[in-house]
């Protein structure tokens, strides 16, 4: 890595930092309850904001992925720093609101907030795989350490910025007006410090988005790599939203809040040990090996259901769900389209923002336990794409190395 870079690849993790709160937040039990509260709502009637997230993903990905390409990171994160400002405070002035519309603007924020996402990743995905080029892989899981940091902070942070309004009413306001002038503060930030790609383009070096896509072939080996997207973001996002009801519903957790410590832990954990395997394994290995680690691991929590087993899944689907697994699926298929790197991250994004809407969506509607189940078939599904890509990942490799 180009040590003139280094500011630049802090700035750049520091987004998804905060973004780890910002993807979190929906899925604590006491905030929902809180918000649930102030909107006159049912506590898992949230879990369709979380879903607006996704949505908000769907609708920018198409073109911010090319956008990304063809006008450069900065803007891409630079767009997405400032979107981001604006859902988290927004959600601060939907509590405000009340009864009085609160739910709308909340949704409308949270859409916002799914466009802002979109912009981070086809930014900074790409932006932090060519900064540290001879390490991709480990870059992108770099991605997710800052993410998991922050998710294992999360619960301490709930504690010291908690709230109680005039009205009654518990409020989580202060976190997210913080989290959103920081944003405010790495979108200023972003503008200051190089990137490789703005150098690339200054020097005539960067070759045009048409030019690449004309030379760019997508097998049914590369599809089902970009499917694995909406696979193992719907294991750790169903998980990370619906858990904790599950524990106090099925369980009879009162305070199950602490579950988010031990995901991030074993989030924390597993980018690290990872990171150190894939120098021996390849990759790819880890998009079967681990989807079948988390469908065991589902698989047991539904039929135990006690807060020791809750304790070990949040553990094990924190490290084999969510220790980068989103992260190395993106880093492959960048590996295998080096002339679109934002094209393709927006791609396998596309396919993880539709599993965030469509699978939120109607875990929002349906009970705890069809939550884990349903999570459960949806995980079985990824180990069946995940052995399929192993299988024809040689060929993949002998395509990507023809057209490029």
């Amino acid at each position: 890595m180009n040590k003139k870079y280094l500011p630049s690849a802090l700035i750049l993790y520091l987004n998804y930092f905060i973004h780890g709160v910002g993807c979190s937040i929906l899925g604590q039990a006491v905030i929902k309850e809180a918000l649930a509260t102030a909107w006159g709502v049912e506590a898992m009637a949230i879990t369709a904001i979380s879903a607006a997230l996704g949505l908000g993903r769907l609708i920018a990905l198409p073109f911010a992925g090319p956008l990304s390409d063809k006008l450069g990171r900065r803007i891409s994160t630079a767009i997405g720093s400032a979107s981001y400002a604006i859902y988290l405070i927004g959600l601060a002035l939907a509590f405000n609101a009340g009864t009085s519309g609160g739910y709308t603007i909340a949704y409308v924020c949270a859409v916002l907030g799914g466009i802002a996402n979109s912009f981070l990743d086809t930014g900074i995905y790409p932006a932090v795989s060519e900064i540290i080029y001879k390490a991709p892989g480990i870059a992108t899981m770099g991605i997710k350490f800052f993410i998991a940091i922050a998710q294992m902070l999360l619960p301490f942070v709930l504690g010291a910025t908690v709230a109680t309004t005039a009205a009654g009413l518990t409020s989580y306001n202060s976190l997210f007006y913080g989290c959103g002038i920081i944003y405010l503060v790495l979108f200023v930030l972003v503008f200051l410090f190089p990137l490789p790609d703005a150098d690339q383009m200054a020097a005539g070096k960067k070759e045009g988005l048409i030019d690449s896509l004309k030379h760019t072939h997508f097998s049914f080996e590369s599809i089902a790599m970009i499917l694995i997207g909406f696979t193992c973001t719907g294991t750790f996002q169903l998980w990370l939203n619906c858990a904790q009801n599950f524990a106090k519903e099925n369980v009879g957790w009162a305070d199950p809040s602490i579950m988010q410590t031990y995901y991030s832990a074993g989030t924390l954990i597993a980018l690290v040990v990872t990171a150190l395997l894939t120098r021996k394994i390849k990759d790819v290995r880890f998009i079967v090996i681990y989807p079948i680690i988390c469908l065991a691991t589902l698989i047991v929590v539904l039929t135990g259901q006690n807060q020791t087993l809750m304790i070990a899944g949040a553990f094990i689907i924190g490290w084999a769900g969510a220790g980068g697994l989103l992260q190395i699926a993106t880093s492959v298929c960048n590996m295998l389209f080096p002339k679109i790197k934002g094209t393709v991250t927006a791609l396998v994004m596309i396919a993880s923002s539709l599993c965030n809407y469509t699978i939120l969506t109607a875990a929002s509607k349906m009970q705890p336990s069809q939550v884990m189940i349903m999570n459960i078939v949806l995980t079985a599904v990824g180990v069946v794409l995940g052995l399929f890509v192993n299988i024809r990942y040689k060929k993949m490799v002998e395509l990507a190395e023809a057209e490029n």
